[in-house]
């Protein structure tokens, strides 16, 4: 889950969904709660307006309510039509009814407003919802005030089927508006997000060897992050070109000197030895130079294949030790660098390991995502811990070896420090003797 929240792409999708799948519903919340509040209020209104309709008909004579036989508004003429009047004392008598609400049982606990306010609420009626609105007056008489109060009772099944329908019509329009935002969404995020997985894939291709450059054709975002990958990737092939040029030149400025050199009559054995150690040095760095001249340092090399070679060649050149030499492969393991370079760091201490082994040396390789692991172990008697923060200095041997000049693991240090790599070394837990370990994060 961490991983997929990386991408950038991931992050302005489920942004762009949130902000969608949130806005939205908010909106549909507020549209509809202020419209049932519009609905009550148009309700109330119109309670209202009945009140005052039956109040203008109602007459009090010798202290008794005179009332119509028939009003106005024909809804309270019409047995169960959901429209009713009811009149009742300050003490909840019950004065009057319409013909409307003939059969129906009198609500209990009817609002009783102060003279001259009113109360909008709502009630139950024979278990049915029902909206009322009271309003309280006092008529003035010759003997003293006659107080009642009016209660204008309407069936709310027609205001919540308003409110039911126009939700209903809200949330499906909003669904299709949710799905038509996220798709037209999606698609522009798309359409916006296509140059960085057009740059994705020419990096891939330049990782890969079969481009040695990035285009040009970006966004302006984007085109100086192109341009600079290109400087920084020609700088790289320049120097790196340069300093193979160095090497082979140097290689061959020395072989002249040297051929003079062995020319000499008087020379002993041991500086002929010497020279033809030298010579060896010069060829061997000489081909380095020409077979990484040619190769895309970013492709990487395929770890196996030399790791098999390097395993062939030691267990014939100690074969009369009696040494195994036993080799856990990674089929897939690629390193990001040359060739040569991995030879000269796994070959040297492989060849160390060779020479410090009693009976036995482990290579294992081993890779998990973009972590490449090269694990190198012998069964002799190991580095002790004080020398082995020394062992990488130039001219310091912690080994009894009689070849050699103390420089091969130094070598193999700068090596893997020039791809940021990571090279320990402590003690074998399954032989006992030295552990050397490649960490290379690719």
């Amino acid at each position: 889950m961490r991983k997929l929240l990386s991408s950038l792409k991931v992050r302005i999708v489920i942004s762009a969904l949130l902000l969608i799948l949130v806005l939205l519903p908010i909106i549909g919340i507020t549209v509809n709660n202020a419209f049932e509040t519009q609905i009550n209020v148009a309700a109330k209104n119109q309670l209202k307006a009945y009140v005052y309709s039956v109040l203008a008909m109602a007459e009090v004579e010798d202290n008794q309510l005179q009332m119509p036989s028939h009003l106005l508004e024909n809804q309270f003429n019409v047995i169960g039509s959901g429209l009713y009047a009811l009149i009742t004392t300050k003490d909840n008598q019950l004065l009057w009814t319409s013909n409307s609400f003939l059969g129906l049982n009198t609500p209990i606990n009817l609002p009783k407003p102060v003279t001259g306010r009113s109360t909008f609420d709502s009630i139950l009626i024979n278990d049915k919802p029902q909206l009322i609105y009271s309003f309280s007056v006092s008529f003035a008489t010759s003997e003293q005030p006659f107080t009642m109060t009016l209660h204008i009772i309407k069936n709310q099944q027609e205001y919540l089927q308003q409110i039911q329908k126009f939700s209903n019509t809200l949330w499906t329009w909003l669904l299709v508006l949710t799905a038509l935002l996220v798709i037209v969404q999606l698609s522009w995020l798309l359409w916006t997000l296509k140059p960085l997985g057009q740059f994705s894939q020419e990096l891939s291709a330049v990782e890969q060897g079969t481009s040695m450059q990035l285009s040009t054709h970006y966004p302006v975002e984007l085109q100086k992050v192109a341009q600079q990958l290109n400087t920084l990737l020609q700088t790289e092939q320049n120097q790196r070109k340069r300093y193979r040029n160095a090497l082979a030149d140097l290689a061959h400025s020395l072989k002249t000197p040297l051929a003079v050199i062995q020319t000499q009559a008087d020379l002993s054995d041991a500086s002929m030895e010497q020279i033809n150690r030298i010579n060896q040095i010069i060829a061997y760095q000489l081909k380095r130079a020409q077979s990484a001249a040619g190769s895309a340092w970013h492709l990487g090399v395929n770890v196996d294949s030399i790791a098999v070679k390097l395993v062939r060649t030691l267990s014939k050149i100690y074969q009369h030790q009696n040494l195994t030499i036993e080799y856990h492969p990674n089929e897939q393991a690629r390193f990001k660098g040359d060739e040569a370079d991995l030879t000269e760091m796994l070959g040297n201490v492989l060849d160390n390991a060779c020479k410090a082994a009693k009976t036995k040396v482990i290579l294992t390789v081993t890779q998990q995502g973009n972590q490449l692991c090269m694990t190198i172990e012998d069964d002799g008697d190991g580095i002790p811990k004080d020398k082995q923060q020394h062992i990488f200095e130039r001219g310091i041997r912690a080994d009894t070896y009689t070849q050699g000049h103390g420089i091969g693991l130094a070598i193999v240090r700068d090596l893997v420090d020039s791809y940021h790599g990571k090279l320990t070394v402590g003690q074998s837990a399954s032989l006992g003797g030295a552990k050397f370990e490649f960490i290379f994060q690719q």
